[in-house]
């Protein structure tokens, strides 16, 4: 295996043959009901009970769709609210990723400046050398926010070469009021988005962090609601892969999100949450796997692949 993360993407997209990935988002109450019913996993004021409902339905998620994808994107978020036995959880899910053979990417959006960075970047992209704790290991990268500048990403671009890992830095997200300010222009024209994907693409460009495959191992994230901000930006920085989030439930399609591929259909991870995790909750997968919950989620996984795998590039 590829000790370059940027090299890793391609042999992962290709050997799936899909840039499609499925992010982990789980909330309690939208689990299914032979998880939330279990006599173990019953009651969402137990903490305990709570994060193993979470692990028990995230780790069969991963299970069903491992054969179909590249990666998986867990956000940090939805285990933070446990507190320590969520983070706890989320490390236990990296592993379990991690021996499924998926590159993993952790979805926590850190960000600062100087001596933080750094504590951030160890924190998230640095395998643990403490005693007692060899068998735990972090993501494959990271998501990061880039408002504090080159002064917070390089911290992060570093600790990922020295470790063999990656950071995606979010530029553009995919809310519908990102515009107002990601979308503000200065005097020449530039928004503010493209001004913060110039700093990036200077960082990811430098000779160090680029591999074998000419993809860097620093991206962007790039919300794939926004297709005007596509062809773009995949012109202007072809040595970036994109994380692409909003395929699915936010709303974008499937020819929007494939304009971040190049056209050999690399270069980009097609992020889908919701619309597959929660795919039992959708009437056209109920009517055909009744109660099956994994069946369904593993319908979804399937179909929205095939509909990237239409999109003439």
């Amino acid at each position: 295996m590829a000790s370059h993360f940027g090299d890793r993407l391609c042999e992962a997209v290709q050997k799936k043959s899909t840039p499609l990935i499925v992010g982990l988002d789980p909330v309690y109450s939208r689990l299914p009901e032979a998880i939330r019913k279990h006599k173990d996993m019953n009651d969402a004021q137990d903490l305990g009970a709570s994060v193993d409902a979470l692990f028990e339905f995230c780790s069969r998620v991963m299970r069903i769709v491992a054969p179909v994808v590249p990666a998986v994107k867990i956000n940090s978020a939805y285990f933070e609210k446990y507190l320590w036995e969520g983070m706890e959880t989320y490390y236990a899910l990296v592993s379990e990723a991690d021996a499924l053979g998926l590159e993993v990417i952790g979805d926590v959006k850190r960000g600062d400046i100087g001596h933080t960075a750094q504590m951030y970047a160890e924190g998230h992209l640095k395998n643990p050398d403490f005693e007692g704790m060899e068998d735990v290991i972090v993501p494959d990268a990271v998501t990061i926010s880039g408002f504090a500048g080159a002064e917070g990403i390089v911290p992060f671009a570093d600790m990922a070469e020295e470790q063999g890992k990656g950071v995606f830095v979010w530029v553009r997200s995919s809310n519908p009021t990102a515009g107002a300010l990601q979308d503000f222009e200065n005097a020449a024209g530039q928004k503010w988005y493209e001004k913060l994907a110039e700093i990036v693409g200077e960082i990811a460009n430098q000779n160090k962090r680029i591999g074998a495959s000419g993809y860097s191992n620093v991206g962007m994230v790039v919300g794939g609601t926004s297709p005007q901000a596509a062809a773009a930006l995949r012109q202007r920085y072809p040595k970036c892969w994109f994380l692409v989030p909003g395929y699915g439930s936010q709303g974008a399609g499937a020819a929007e999100c494939m304009r971040f591929c190049n056209k050999d259909r690399l270069g980009a991870l097609i992020n889908a949450s919701r619309s597959i995790i929660y795919a039992y909750e959708d009437p056209k997968y109920q009517s055909q796997f009744g109660n099956n919950w994994e069946k369904c989620v593993e319908q979804a996984a399937l179909d929205a692949k095939m509909e990237l795998a239409k999109v003439q590039m």
